[in-house]
């Protein structure tokens, strides 16, 4: 009967992240400061990660639409918080990426100041979802903004990107190196997603853990 009910209760969650990101998601506003970080009553998700790591393509994925974040070939492009409403009930913050080495220090700076200054301030803020590259695992400046979200008790969710581009083998080695790294960590959520904004895979998944913070 557990096992039925787990069944259940996980088809219910998958569901129930459907409909939310199959309802009508627009750009809010893209914040180059703080004083441009549009207010807001709803609950709210930040994706954070690295140059590259897929978080435009992710947030795409997601909401189902090709172009609703733009997806840039160069790293280090986006320089604004992109935010989009979702069906009224969940906004979505999309981060300029950290670490990319060909922009200047000082510009590099401006941007992890606002970067951190949003995810530290932000008190609707629900969760952040942090995106790693599967092909890479946490590098040592990701586990430095770790670090910075534990501190901060921000809560956070570790989510594997471009799974598709890994072995079954592979994949689950970097798993396991990533859900021990995050085992380290207070503010980590426990569950470690693994996703493919190409594929599809692991998409539902995360819909149904954000449904979750939604607001209803």
């Amino acid at each position: 009967m557990e096992d039925l009910n787990a069944r259940r209760a996980r088809t219910e969650a998958l569901e129930t992240g459907r409909m939310l990101f199959a309802q009508e998601c627009v750009f809010e506003r893209g914040a180059a400061d703080l004083s441009g970080i549009p207010p807001t009553r709803i609950p709210e998700v930040a994706f954070v990660g690295r140059s590259n790591v897929g978080k435009s393509s992710l947030v795409n994925a997601l909401t189902g639409r090709k172009t609703l974040a733009r997806v840039s070939n160069t790293p280090g492009r986006t320089r604004e918080i992109n935010f989009f409403r979702l069906g009224g009930r969940l906004m979505l913050a999309d981060l300029p990426g950290y670490g990319y080495a060909k922009v200047s220090k000082a510009e590099s700076d401006k941007w992890t100041e606002l970067i951190f200054a949003y995810l530290c301030g932000r008190p609707s803020l629900r969760r952040v979802v942090f995106l790693i590259d599967s092909r890479r695992a946490p590098l040592p400046h990701d586990v430095l903004v770790m670090d910075m979200l534990d501190r901060a008790a921000v809560s956070y969710q570790l989510v594997l990107t471009k799974t598709d581009k890994l072995s079954p083998g592979e994949l689950t080695a970097i798993a396991a190196e990533t859900k021990r790294e995050a085992d380290r960590h207070t503010a980590a959520y426990p569950e470690l997603l693994a996703t493919s904004a190409e594929k599809g895979t692991g998409i539902a998944d995360l819909r149904a853990s954000l449904a979750a913070l939604a607001l209803h």
